[in-house]
């Protein structure tokens, strides 16, 4: 397609600052990030938008997984009130990677915390996560860049969903905050992308983000204390780690090379593990474990 031509002279946005740069400098003279023409297609890359797509990115591989965990267990699609609406089968989530203490512990399918993020278990359920999705990854990609908003996305649903495994071996249990069995969806990663807001807010002096992050944070998780069924260890550890990842990637300075570099192996290491859950899946179920 010509939106993707490769650019060879002139000059280019650089992908980290904003700046104009030579499309075959070897770096920014204002912010020193190496290639920042990225080999002549940062023009075609920036019409994707501030993200690089990883939004419709998201929305189009959640659907589509959805639609296959449906597809894979029609008996099994269950539509028990509202919340259950077109949910599917306990087998079905299992088999695509569902998380949580009985696959990680028990099963020992650890990879499950990069694959439950990607997995949702119902109509509402995913598009509610759809829509926060759709609202806050350009919104974080523009004050991050295209390449941190996808670790700070990823990285937040994995300790969102070691959490929630391990939270198994503390000695307290809190009635709210109990270890998941089984669980899945994009809300930790959603969280993620809240708690690097709020962090983004504290280093940059722009409380009036900050504040408003902090507060979609709060009403989200105190939704989960209330409503029964949600994986409120997740939802709390997606928000420390959103936090704690922008803390390490430090908004106020520009995105470099190797966030992309890191992007795209994370992105890599998600697909392999839904399909490591998968072939792995039909080995359980070929040995009747489930």
């Amino acid at each position: 397609m010509a939106i993707f031509k490769r650019q060879t002279s002139g000059s280019v946005v650089c992908s980290a600052c904003g700046r104009l740069v030579g499309v075959r400098d070897e770096s920014c003279y204002n912010c020193g990030r190496r290639n920042p023409g990225m080999w002549g297609f940062a023009q075609a890359l920036r019409s994707l938008g501030q993200d690089l797509g990883f939004t419709k990115l998201v929305v189009g591989a959640c659907g589509l997984l959805y639609a296959l965990m449906l597809v894979t267990d029609l008996e099994g699609i269950g539509n028990a009130g509202m919340f259950g609406m077109l949910s599917p089968s306990h087998r079905s989530a299992m088999l695509f990677g569902a998380s949580g203490v009985v696959p990680v512990l028990q099963l020992d399918r650890w990879w499950t915390v990069l694959s439950a993020g990607w997995l949702h278990g119902g109509l509402l359920h995913i598009g509610f996560n759809m829509m926060w999705a759709y609202q806050l990854v350009p919104a974080v990609a523009r004050l991050y860049g295209p390449g941190r908003v996808v670790i700070i996305y990823l990285l937040s649903s994995v300790v969102g969903f070691a959490a929630s495994s391990l939270a198994v071996f503390l000695p307290l249990r809190i009635f709210f905050l109990r270890p998941a069995p089984f669980t899945l969806g994009a809300s930790a990663a959603i969280l993620g992308l809240l708690g690097a807001l709020v962090y983004y807010g504290k280093r940059s002096g722009s409380s009036m983000v900050g504040r408003q992050a902090l507060v979609y944070a709060v009403a989200l998780i105190i939704f989960g204390f209330v409503m029964s069924g949600v994986d409120n260890w997740a939802h709390v550890g997606g928000f420390s780690g959103g936090y704690l990842v922008a803390k390490w990637l430090d908004p106020l300075k520009p995105e470099r090379a190797d966030h992309a570099i890191i992007a795209i192996a994370l992105l890599v290491l998600s697909l392999l593990s839904v399909i490591v859950s998968v072939l792995h899946g039909l080995a359980l179920v070929r040995a009747g474990l489930f």
